[in-house]
């Protein structure tokens, strides 16, 4: 009698500490995903943005670098296609959304 009294008891108060830790554990997983939030996810759509703008604001004329770190001036531009100047004679085609970077004017010179 005294065993199943005493593990009747050990199950009640189980139970009622996993009914305590159950709002905890929701307040917890709210609360990592406010973080991951604030650390990674924002920041990244700003920048995802921020280079959207500067990739439709590209103009004819414009000094600018790839990611694959070609320096260049825009010579033609099209909705997905911007055609580089990078040397005499010399022009590449690239997307648009390769585009870096925009250069202050006069960084390259050289290039005609």
């Amino acid at each position: 009698m005294l065993i199943a009294s005493a593990h009747a008891q050990t199950t009640q108060g189980q139970a009622s500490q996993a009914g305590a830790g159950d709002p905890f554990f929701l307040i917890m997983m709210v609360g990592l995903f406010a973080i991951m939030w604030f650390t990674m996810i924002r920041p990244q759509r700003k920048r995802q943005k921020e280079h959207a703008e500067m990739v439709s604001a590209l103009g004819k004329g414009d000094e600018v670098v790839t990611t694959s770190g070609i320096l260049g001036r825009i010579n033609q531009l099209d909705d997905n296609y911007v055609v580089l100047s990078v040397a005499d004679k010399v022009e590449l085609k690239f997307q648009r959304v390769h585009v870096h970077a925009v250069l202050p004017k006069g960084t390259i010179k050289g290039i005609g």
